[in-house]
C-alpha cells in the first residue's frame, strides 16, 4: 500500500538468516525482534545490577557484555587526544590513530555519532553525555554492524553516559556528606573552646540554626561504628546540619556519636529526611530503646560557651548509662569540687600552679586542656596532630609545670586548677597574697562534704579497688597484684563504680579527677 503523500514507505526487520527483499519493502525473519527485546531486558537488568553496586558501576563489565552480544571490540576514550579509559580485551587500539579528526569532532561535540571504516575494520563512534568535552564509544568489527547491533550498542552508550553521570553525582554526595561532617566537627571544636562568635564568623553564609540557641545540652550516643553515618544522615538536612542540631562523629572514640541539642523546652529539635520536625532527643532515646546495643548519656543544659561542660557531663552519664537498666542517663551530679572551695585561695592556688603555661603557645595550653579529658592518643584525634607532636607539646607543658602529666594525681591538679580559673574568671589582683597549698584548700569543711557525698554511693570492694588502682596510677594489673586479686575483678569494680559515681574512668577518664581529689581530701581529713 503506498504511504501518505503516494511515497512507499520501507519496513526493516532484522533477522539472523538475513534480508529478504520484496517490492521494495525490506522484511526479515519476526525471530529477531524477540532476541533484540531480550538483550535490551538484559541490559536494563545489568543496569540495574550496576546502579545498586555499593563500590559505583563498573562500566567495564558493560563494555564486556556488550562485545558478547555483538562481537564487536569496544573501548571507551576519554579525551580528544585518543586516551583510552577502559576497552574490552583485544580491542585494536591502533585503529584510534588515524581517526583522531572525527573523534575530535564526536567529543567536541560537533557530531553526535559517525561510522567509518579503517582498513578492512568496520567503526562506530558515538557520544557519550552532553557535556562540552565528552567520552566517545567506539565500536569496532570485523563486518558491518546490523541495525539492531548498532541499536544496541547505542543503547548501551546511553547506559553507560546514564552510569557515569550517576557515579559522579555519588561522588559529589560523598564529597559534600565529608565536609559536611568536616564542618560540623569544626564548629563543635569552636564552641568547646569557648568561641562562639569564631564559631559563626566560620559559618558564615551558613549558620547552624544551633548558633542561635541559648543553651544546649550534649547527648553522647554510643553504637557501632558503623551505625553512625547511616544515623547522622537520617536526620541531616540540606544544608548539612540536623535542623537545629548537630550531630558530630567523634574522631577519637568511634563508638561516639556526639549530638549537640538545643535546649528550647516543648519545641522539636531537628529535621528529618522527610523534611518533618522531630524531636531530636526522644529519637535519640528511642534508638536505645529499639537497641540493646546503645547506651545514651544526656548533659545538664549549658550556655553555648560551656559546651566543654556538657560533654564531660555526657561522659560520665554515658559510662552509668551502659550499666544502668534502659541504657539512659540524664547527668544529675553533684556541684563540682572547685564550687565548694573558698573562692580567693582557690584562685590564688590556681593561677600559682597555671602561671607558668602564660609563656607557652596556644597549641600546648589547648592540648594539656585536652589532656584533662581524653588520653594523649585521642588528643591527636581530636585535633588532627601526630602523636609525636603531641607528645612535644605535653613535654614542654610538663616542663614549664614541673609535673608529670601521666600522673593521675598531677593531672587532677591541673584540671582542678584549669576547672576554679574557668568557673572565677577574674582579673589578676595587683598584691599577690601567698597562695595556700592544694592540701590546705581540701581540709575545709565544704570539700570534706563533698568527698563523702560523692564516695558514698560505693561499697567497700568497689572503694578498695578504686584505691588501689588510684595507688597504682590507674593500673588495673598493678592494682590487682597489690590487692591479690584478678585484673578482670578490679576492671569488674571499676565499671560498678563508674555507674555509681556516674563518672567516666575507662574510656576517656575525665572522671578519675574526681576520684582522686575524693580520695585525697578522705587522707588530708583523716592525716
Amino acid at each position: 500500500m503506498p504511504a501518505a503523500g503516494g511515497r512507499r514507505g520501507i519496513v526493516t526487520l532484522r533477522g539472523d538468516e538475513g534480508d529478504v527483499r520484496t517490492g521494495g519493502v525490506q522484511v526479515v525473519a519476526n525471530a529477531e525482534v524477540p532476541r533484540h527485546a531480550d538483550r535490551l531486558d538484559r541490559l536494563l537488568h545489568e543496569t540495574r545490577r550496576q546502579i545498586a553496586r555499593d563500590s559505583g558501576p563498573d562500566v567495564q563489565r558493560i563494555l564486556d557484555w556488550l562485545h558478547r552480544q555483538t562481537g564487536a571490540h569496544l573501548a571507551l576514550v576519554v579525551d580528544r587526544a585518543g586516551t583510552v579509559g577502559l576497552s574490552t580485551t583485544g580491542f585494536p587500539r591502533e585503529v584510534l590513530r588515524p581517526l583522531a579528526p572525527l573523534l575530535a569532532r564526536v567529543s567536541g561535540g560537533r557530531v553526535a555519532a559517525a561510522a567509518t571504516e579503517a582498513g578492512r575494520l568496520h567503526v562506530r563512534c558515538e557520544a557519550l553525555g552532553a557535556d562540552g568535552s565528552r567520552h566517545v564509544l567506539v565500536a569496532v568489527a570485523e563486518s558491518e554492524l546490523s541495525r539492531e547491533e548498532s541499536a544496541l550498542i547505542s543503547h548501551a552508550g546511553s547506559v553507560v553516559a546514564l552510569l557515569r553521570r550517576a557515579d559522579d553525582g555519588e561522588r559529589l554526595r560523598r564529597g559534600f556528606q565529608h565536609k559536611a561532617r568536616q564542618m560540623r566537627f569544626a564548629v563543635f571544636q569552636t564552641l568547646l573552646a569557648g568561641d562562639e562568635v569564631l564559631a559563626r564568623r566560620m559559618t558564615t553564609g551558613s549558620v547552624p540554626p544551633l548558633l542561635a540557641a541559648d543553651r544546649l545540652r550534649i547527648h553522647l550516643l554510643h553504637c557501632p561504628p558503623a551505625d553512625r553515618d547511616r544515623i547522622a544522615q537520617a536526620f541531616q538536612d540540606h544544608s548539612g546540619y540536623h535542623g537545629q542540631d548537630l550531630m558530630v562523629h567523634c574522631p577519637a572514640f568511634k563508638e561516639h556519636l556526639i549530638c549537640l541539642v538545643a535546649d528550647r523546652p516543648g519545641e522539636p529539635d531537628a529535621a528529618g529526611s522527610d523534611g518533618q520536625a522531630v524531636d531530636l532527643g526522644e529519637e535519640l532515646r528511642r534508638l536505645v530503646r529499639d537497641n540493646p546495643g546503645y547506651a545514651l548519656g544526656i548533659s545538664g543544659p549549658h550556655p553555648l560557651d560551656a559546651t566543654a561542660g556538657a560533654y564531660s557531663q555526657a561522659a560520665h552519664a554515658l559510662a552509668a548509662a551502659r550499666t544502668t537498666p534502659g541504657n539512659v542517663v540524664f547527668y544529675q551530679g553533684q556541684t563540682p569540687l572547685a564550687g565548694v572551695l573558698p573562692r580567693g585561695p582557690a584562685l590564688a592556688w590556681a593561677r600559682t600552679v597555671l602561671r607558668p603555661l602564660d609563656s607557652l603557645p596556644a597549641t600546648t595550653v589547648e592540648i594539656t586542656r585536652s589532656l584533662m579529658s581524653a588520653p594523649r592518643a585521642a588528643v591527636a584525634r581530636l585535633l588532627g596532630l601526630s602523636r609525636n607532636t603531641v607528645r612535644a607539646h605535653i613535654a614542654r607543658a610538663e616542663r614549664a609545670l614541673g609535673l608529670d602529666l601521666a600522673d593521675a594525681r598531677s593531672r587532677a591538679a591541673v584540671n582542678l586548677a584549669l576547672a576554679v580559673t574557668g568557673a572565677h574568671a577574674a582579673p589578676e589582683p595587683e598584691d599577690r597574697q601567698p597562695a595556700p597549698t592544694l592540701d590546705d584548700l581540701l581540709r575545709t569543711e565544704r570539700a570534706d562534704v563533698w568527698a563523702r557525698t560523692f564516695l558514698r554511693p560505693l561499697h567497700d570492694p568497689q572503694r578498695r579497688s578504686l584505691q588501689a588502682w588510684i595507688a597504682a596510677n590507674t593500673d588495673a594489673r598493678q592494682a590487682a597484684q597489690d590487692l591479690g586479686i584478678s585484673r578482670n575483678t578490679v576492671r569488674a569494680h571499676l565499671r560498678t563504680a563508674e555507674a555509681r559515681l556516674a563518672r567516666d574512668l575507662l574510656t576517656t577518664g575525665s572522671g578519675v579527677h574526681d576520684v582522686v581529689l575524693a580520695l585525697r581530701i578522705g587522707a588530708v581529713r583523716n592525716g
